[in-house]
């Protein structure tokens, strides 16, 4: 029934986006806030207890919640599928990434800089078409992994109360886990949560990018290289793997020059092709795609496995 229900979820997804009014994460968000202004303190221990606090009771409750269903099958894939389809953003993604690329198309750049938020947090003014199409690819890239690929894998190793957990678990990352004055041990926990939860994500969504690259005519020998050339060279442990399995699945190079809050960080290349087109963001749509029925296929074996 678990792997009905994956799949079930993320075809919803397919169809009707994630809610995008009283979504459950902006709920959570909103708590997070309350609660940070009751405990915070620049000690990782505060931090810690925070990122428990946030994470462990909406998956507690998830938990029991599965556990009181299950005397009725179909109410609880129901209850997992639904979870799973507020989980997963890729339908949002996508259409973000095509709105982005038909505004480049168009040479209207400043739509595709109040279309930016929606995809990085970068600072979108001094961006011209070429950091938009880079910025859009990374994105697209990155959050293949987080937003849709994340969900599917937790819910199928440990059912709701996984896709709870990872979700809640990004979303405290992508709130508190900054190396800035206020967040540099605070949210010191939440970011490392953060980074072991999806550290088998981005692996199975790299491997998939690889696996996937003749599907938009790439080369799986050249993709596979670029992640090990290159994956390990970006700051983050996870999003290298994943954005330098794109950028060698499209033959493109991604990194570079980028602005968060008037500071400039430089990020270093990933793949060796030319800078992103407006093309190349339709090609990293078409390959999410690709990355996300080759990895719910392996969800959904593994769910099998799991829970029969």
């Amino acid at each position: 029934m678990s792997c009905l229900a994956l799949v079930a979820g993320a075809a919803a997804d397919r169809i009707v986006a994630d809610p995008q009014r009283g979504h459950p994460v902006a709920l959570v968000g909103a708590a997070s806030r309350r609660l940070e202004t009751k405990i915070w303190a620049p000690s990782r221990g505060r931090g810690a207890v925070f990122s428990l606090l946030m994470v462990g009771a909406p998956a507690l409750m998830a938990l029991l919640v599965d556990r009181g269903l299950r005397g009725r099958p179909l109410v609880r894939g129901a209850f997992l599928a639904s979870l799973v389809w507020v989980a997963v953003g890729g339908k949002s993604l996508r259409r973000a990434g095509l709105q982005m690329a038909d505004h480049l198309d168009a040479g209207d750049i400043e739509a595709a800089r109040a279309l930016a938020p929606t995809l990085v947090g970068r600072d979108p003014a001094s961006m011209d078409a070429e950091d938009l199409a880079r910025a859009a690819t990374e994105s697209i890239a990155e959050n293949t992994s987080d937003a849709i690929i994340g969900p599917l894998l937790w819910g199928a190793v440990a059912g709701a109360p996984g896709v709870v957990a990872y979700r809640v678990a990004n979303t405290m990352d992508a709130r508190v886990g900054y190396r800035n004055e206020r967040f540099e041990k605070f949210g010191w926990a939440s970011a490392r949560l953060d980074d072991a939860m999806n550290l088998p994500v981005s692996r199975l969504s790299a491997a998939a990018a690889v696996i996937g690259s003749p599907f938009v005519g790439g080369d799986v020998r050249h993709a596979l290289a670029t992640v090990r050339r290159d994956g390990s060279a970006h700051p983050s442990p996870n999003a290298g793997r994943v954005e330098a399995a794109f950028a060698g699945a499209l033959g493109v190079r991604l990194g570079g020059t980028n602005v968060y809050g008037g500071e400039a960080e430089m990020r270093p290349n990933l793949g060796d092709g030319s800078t992103p087109t407006a093309e190349d963001i339709r090609r990293a749509v078409r390959l999410s795609q690709v990355v996300e029925a080759l990895c719910l296929g392996v969800c959904a074996l593994v769910a099998w496995r799991r829970w029969r």
